[in-house]
């Protein structure tokens, strides 16, 4: 069902609990599910309702123009679900993706009643099974270019301040010149792309799956290992032992490549340009933005950072 197709970005205005509440009732009427008790998981890149009479997670995404992602996020998981890789599954019987009063919205199965994280070893195990497959060309998987989507995301700061735009601009031009000269050890192929403790999710059968999957693409295999070494080395979120867990049931330590300070500066800053996006929608994302271009500024500890 597509609605409200003709709608451009700027007529679609901000996504708050309230927007997205509409959209998720529309939505949900169209497809024949029932909208009533359902819960508003977490609001960031996507809306995320968890359904209250049936097993169902529904996403609304932010960015209006998502609808091409999209649709590859639902191809990747039909694909991995034909390979038996343990990852969400979209909801079958439904069209996806749909597109309601402008927004992107797909439905996929709830891996449990309650959100529930996997261990870092799972999430090890997952990646390595992952990088060993062979995507097919129908899935049509671009080439990640993380300079651009960085400076994407430069562009679509809204209400930072000018002298704030201007630093995390010119820390941008240097970290993508230095990126220009990194000399990757990994294969080069399939990422997960936003590989983290928090994408990686309990069934409620048991096993550990893979969630998100809006970010899969074509890459070094470096990426997928960043945020985990980040996490543990920057911000103290995982500890020495989850770390050496990690890299025992991966098989590599990113931290004793050359190249990881300037991969972890980039995916540093990718995270607070993210944040940068939401300071005039969210006090508490202009809070840990400040605080964060502030640690930039004074090359300060990381270790107050707030996970989002």
């Amino acid at each position: 069902m597509i609605s409200g197709e003709g709608e451009s970005q700027g007529q679609v205005g901000e996504l708050t609990a309230e927007s997205a509440g509409a959209v998720l009732r529309e939505a949900c009427e169209a497809s024949g599910l029932d909208s009533s008790g359902a819960e508003l998981v977490r609001l960031g890149s996507h809306a995320v309702y968890r359904l209250g009479p049936a097993p169902v997670i529904v996403r609304i995404a932010r960015d209006p123009g998502s609808l091409e992602e999209m649709e590859r996020a639902v191809r990747v998981s039909r694909w991995l679900e034909s390979e038996d890789f343990p990852a969400t599954r979209v909801l079958g019987g439904v069209p996806q993706p749909s597109v309601v009063g402008g927004r992107v919205v797909t439905f996929w199965e709830s891996a449990q009643e309650r959100e529930e994280y996997a261990t870092v070893e799972e999430l090890a195990d997952l990646l390595r099974r992952l990088h060993w497959l062979e995507e097919p060309e129908t899935l049509g998987l671009p080439y990640f270019d993380p300079v651009a989507k960085l400076w994407k995301g430069l562009r679509a700061l809204d209400g930072v301040a000018e002298d704030d735009r201007e630093f995390l601009e010119e820390r941008a031009g240097k970290l993508a010149k230095e990126y220009d000269r990194l000399d990757f050890v990994l294969p080069f192929g399939l990422i997960h792309g936003d590989a983290n403790i928090g994408n990686v999710l309990r069934h409620r059968d048991g096993h550990a799956i893979m969630i998100d999957l809006d970010d899969f693409t074509l890459a070094p295999r470096e990426w997928d290992l960043i945020q985990t070494a980040m996490f543990y080395d920057r911000f103290g979120w995982h500890t020495r032992s989850e770390y050496e867990a990690f890299v025992y049931h991966y098989g590599f330590d990113l931290m004793n490549w050359p190249g990881y300070p300037v991969l972890a500066d980039l995916r540093e800053l990718m995270m607070v340009v993210w944040l940068g996006q939401q300071v005039s929608a969210s006090t508490k994302s202009a809070e840990e933005f400040a605080r964060r271009v502030t640690t930039l500024r004074t090359i300060g500890s990381r270790r107050d950072w707030r996970p989002f």
